[in-house]
């Protein structure tokens, strides 16, 4: 195996995807909580530890789920499955990439950073990935904590604390992982089912799970809202989020007509997935932009 296709591999383990999301809500809420640029070096270090410290979640999730990623489709290609990396190369490389993210944190930002990444680490590797994910149909709602990680560690990175602006971006995320995830679940409900997974997907009926998606999405929705009466988000903010929210909500109504009609859903199930995506990318965005343009509604 040739070095690259090997680095390669690890950076599979570290899930960049996932990372890719979690950085979007990183800088947005540094950038609010400063009301103006941060630091660039603040932002830089917290990037990297944060990345680190999401990688090495990831890499611990992909040990720990070895065994059922190789009985579904969706995860044929991941490295412990491939054999592109074996699992004690993947298991040291996750404790590795855990003590390196919390001692990054801890030097080029602060310990309330730093232990926050811990959390998070110990979130998604034990509370999500070896307690839950097996044993309830829940288990994306509890497990989704360690996801919500970022806007505290990059709120505690500028103010040295956390204040209710951070917690009301914690609880929008937090609320907005099951419409995201669900309907994922919906598209793979025969992969989870073959792996022992009790995602809602896999275990409830379409009916259930788009009524459930709507339910999430409506508080998603008034929980982004919230920033404006608690944390002081002016005009921009607002109207994006607002509008933002309308065209989510709209399409999870939409997955849940299709499933009460019994129509086929995964095509608009996978369309939820990722509007999800663009909806939080966009809240994110109108955030960083908050302090830069026009004033506050309240």
């Amino acid at each position: 195996m040739t070095v690259s296709r090997k680095l390669r591999a690890y950076v599979a383990l570290m899930k960049p995807r996932i990372i890719e999301l979690l950085l979007v809500a990183t800088v947005p809420t540094m950038i609010f909580a400063e009301q103006g640029m941060p630091d660039f070096l603040l932002v830089l270090n917290t990037l990297v530890g944060g990345t680190l410290a999401a990688g090495a979640a990831g890499a611990f999730n992909c040990f720990i789920d070895r065994e059922e990623d190789r009985v579904m489709k969706r995860t044929a290609r991941r490295p412990l499955v491939t054999g592109e990396v074996t699992d004690r190369e993947a298991l040291v490389f996750a404790w590795v990439l855990s003590a390196v993210s919390v001692v990054w944190l801890a030097v080029g930002v602060n310990a309330l950073a730093a232990a926050l990444g811990a959390v998070a680490i110990f979130l998604y590797a034990v509370f999500y990935s070896i307690v839950l994910k097996r044993r309830t149909a829940q288990n994306i709602v509890w497990g989704g904590v360690a996801g919500c990680m970022p806007v505290l560690i990059g709120w505690a990175a500028v103010t040295g604390g956390l204040d209710w602006p951070a917690l009301i971006l914690f609880l929008f995320i937090f609320l907005w992982t099951p419409p995201h995830y669900w309907p994922l679940s919906m598209k793979y409900a025969e992969d989870y089912s073959r792996a022992g997974v009790p995602m809602l997907g896999a275990v409830s009926s379409a009916r259930t799970v788009g009524s459930q998606v709507v339910l999430y999405a409506w508080a998603t929705v008034i929980c982004s809202l919230l920033l404006v009466p608690v944390g002081g988000a002016g005009w921009v903010y607002a109207v994006t989020a607002l509008a933002a929210g309308v065209w989510f909500t709209g399409h999870s109504h939409r997955l849940h007509a299709l499933a009460v009609a019994g129509r086929p859903t995964d095509k608009q199930a996978m369309y939820v997935f990722h509007g999800s995506i663009a909806y939080i990318t966009v809240v994110f965005l109108a955030l960083a932009l908050d302090p830069f343009v026009g004033g506050p509604v309240l």
